[in-house]
C-alpha cells in the first residue's frame, strides 16, 4: 500500500506517522524546515496515546519523486483544497483513493472539479494536533478519530480495506451510513462557534456568557440547518442543540482553529465556513442573515491575512 500524505501539519503529520510506525510505506509532502527537519531526523509526535518518531518512506516538497499512492490523505486546510487537487492530479492512478480530512463541507466537491469523481472519498477528523515545531507533531488531547466513506455511502471493497489500514494504525475510525450527514455535523459545529470567536477574541465558555452571543451562535446554527436541508443533507433540529451543548461543554480556555487563525492574523477557513453557508444560500434562495454579518465583519481581516 503506497500512502501519500499531502501536507505534514497536525492532521497529516498524527495520521501520516501513525501510519509509518506500523509498517506502511508512507511519502510525505512538507516543506521548508519542517521538511529538512523530518529529512534528517524523522518525524517527531508527541501525543497523550505515546511518543514516538518515525523516518517515512519519502519527505519531499517534489511530487514528481513520489510513486503512484493507493491512498492519498490530504492534511492541507480546506482553502488550499483545489490547489493541492490541481498538484496531486498528475500523479494518482485510476484506483487512488484521496480522503479529505479538513474541516468544511464542499471539499468533494472541490476535488471533483479537477479529479474524477472515482478517485474520491467523503472524510473528517476530530483531532487537536498542531505543528510545535519543525519535525515535531504535538498532540495534546482528544482521542484521534477519523470517520470516512464513498460519497454513495456505499460499503465497497476498498472502504473496507481502508478500514483495515486505519484499525493496523490503531487510529480509532468508523464508516458511517451517511458520510455526508457527518460531516455537516462537524461543519455545522465549526462554523458555528469560529468567525464569532474570531471577532470577539475570547474562548468559547466566554462567549457564552452573554446571552446576545449564545443566541446569535444559536441562529448561525440553524441557518446552516436551512441550507444543508435545501440541499438534502440529513441534519436536524437535535444536531443544532448538540453542537450548541458540545460547545457549552468545552473546557475553559478553548478556541477554534479557524479562530486561532484569524487572531493571529493568518489565511482562515472564513470563505469555507460562513462564506459557503452565505454562497449556498443565496443559490438556495435561503436567507442567511448572520452567517452574512460575520461573515463580512471577519472579511476585511481575511483580505489582509492573504496579502502578507
Amino acid at each position: 500500500m503506497e500512502i501519500l500524505v499531502y501536507g505534514i501539519g497536525g492532521v497529516g503529520g498524527y495520521f501520516g506517522g501513525k501510519l509509518a510506525k506500523a509498517g506502511y510505506d508512507v511519502s510525505m509532502i512538507a516543506r521548508g524546515k519542517h521538511l529538512e527537519s523530518i529529512r534528517e531526523k524523522g518525524l517527531e509526535v508527541e501525543s497523550i496515546n505515546g511518543n514516538f518518531t518515525v523516518h517515512p518512506k519519502l519527505a519531499t516538497n517534489n511530487l514528481s519523486e513520489v510513486p503512484t499512492p493507493d491512498l492519498v490523505i490530504l492534511g492541507v486546510k480546506s482553502w488550499q483544497v483545489f490547489e493541492a487537487a490541481e498538484a496531486i492530479k498528475q500523479i494518482i492512478g485510476k484506483n487512488t483513493m484521496v480522503l479529505p480530512l479538513q474541516n468544511g463541507a464542499s471539499n468533494a466537491e472541490k476535488l471533483m472539479d479537477v479529479l474524477p469523481k472515482k478517485n474520491v472519498l467523503g472524510g473528517l477528523c476530530r483531532i487537536i494536533a498542531f505543528i510545535d515545531s519543525p519535525g515535531k507533531i504535538k498532540h495534546p488531547s482528544i482521542e484521534p478519530h477519523v470517520t470516512f466513506g464513498e460519497l454513495d455511502n456505499t460499503k465497497t471493497a476498498r472502504i473496507l480495506q481502508l478500514k483495515e489500514i486505519f484499525d493496523n494504525a490503531g487510529v480509532k475510525c468508523e464508516i458511517p451510513e451517511d458520510i455526508q450527514l457527518e460531516i455537516w455535523k462537524k461543519f455545522l459545529y465549526i462554523t458555528t462557534v469560529s468567525a464569532i470567536g474570531g471577532l470577539t477574541r475570547v474562548s468559547i465558555d466566554e462567549i457564552l456568557q452573554s446571552d446576545y452571543l449564545k443566541d446569535m451562535m444559536r441562529k448561525t446554527a440553524e441557518e446552516v440547518l436551512a441550507v444543508a436541508n435545501k440541499k438534502g443533507i440529513a441534519l436536524t433540529r437535535e444536531h443544532v442543540e448538540k453542537a450548541l451543548k458540545v460547545a457549552a461543554q468545552q473546557p475553559k480556555g478553548t478556541t477554534a482553529s479557524t479562530q486561532r487563525d484569524i487572531m493571529e492574523g493568518k489565511p482562515s477557513e472564513l470563505e469555507n465556513f460562513n462564506g459557503y453557508i452565505v454562497k449556498e444560500g443565496e443559490k438556495c434562495q435561503i436567507s442567511t442573515p448572520v452567517n452574512r454579518l460575520l461573515y463580512e465583519l471577519v472579511l476585511p481581516m481575511e483580505k489582509e491575512a492573504r496579502k502578507a
